[in-house]
């Protein structure tokens, strides 16, 4: 067992909870002041750059997954075993709580001018069908491009880590004033866990419109790549 690679996954993933979710907490807005705060393309760039920087610093020991939408869509796709993929689900998670844990303690001993002080997932009552429609299909995009800029064969080598970087940035430009953006389970479980309340009641959504976007991508990249 590489446990080496297991705790390279905990620990970006808890990067990218406590930086891009961080944003959205402490640099989302800042209530009172005009022009102020990151907005919703700071918490892109956030989110993006977190990933670009896990890539390279990560990479080359776990493949910088950080994401159970992307670990799935590489076991489906054959690169990985199903041992590994558990192990992989399991540490983003814990990474994912950890992060979530630190920025709730950053809350509860300051101040914040986010909606939420962990910058959990949600969607407006009505708007279940859009949100899952939304999630899947980002999910989807996402998880296409990671499969497709990581092949051994037709990748982008070096240049993979920016790709998918700034392929979430967009992402989330989009997709944030729906759900805050999700695209990936261990994201929305760490800061559900800890906020409760409504984040938690909708988490399933968060974790289900992921995987399925997840699968039809690893589905379309194996039908779609070249032998």
């Amino acid at each position: 067992m590489n446990v080496k690679k297991y705790v390279a996954e905990m620990i970006g993933t808890m990067v990218l909870v406590l930086m891009g979710c961080g944003s959205a907490v402490f640099a989302g807005g800042v209530a009172g002041t005009v022009g102020a705060g990151v907005g919703t393309l700071g918490v892109a760039l956030a989110f993006g750059l977190a990933v670009v920087a896990m890539a390279y610093t990560i990479g080359g020991i776990s493949g910088c997954h950080i994401n159970p939408a992307i670990t799935l869509g590489v076991w489906l796709s054959g690169r990985m075993n199903s041992k590994d993929a558990g192990m992989y689900m399991i540490f983003q998670v814990v990474g994912a709580i950890i992060g979530s844990l630190i920025l709730a303690l950053l809350v509860t001993t300051g101040s914040h001018d986010g909606p939420t002080y962990t910058g959990s997932n949600s969607y407006a009552s009505n708007e279940m069908i859009q949100a899952f429609v939304a999630e899947a299909v980002f999910t989807f995009i996402f998880v296409l491009v990671v499969l497709g800029t990581t092949d051994e064969k037709k990748g982008a080598g070096n240049f993979a880590g920016l790709a998918i970087g700034l392929s979430l940035v967009l992402i989330h430009i989009v997709c944030i004033p729906i759900t805050g953006t999700s695209v990936n389970p261990a994201r929305s479980i760490g800061p559900a866990l800890i906020e409760g309340g409504q984040a938690l009641q909708q988490l399933w959504l968060f974790i289900v419109a992921p995987f399925v976007g997840a699968a039809i991508s690893a589905i379309v990249w194996k039908g779609i790549k070249d032998k």
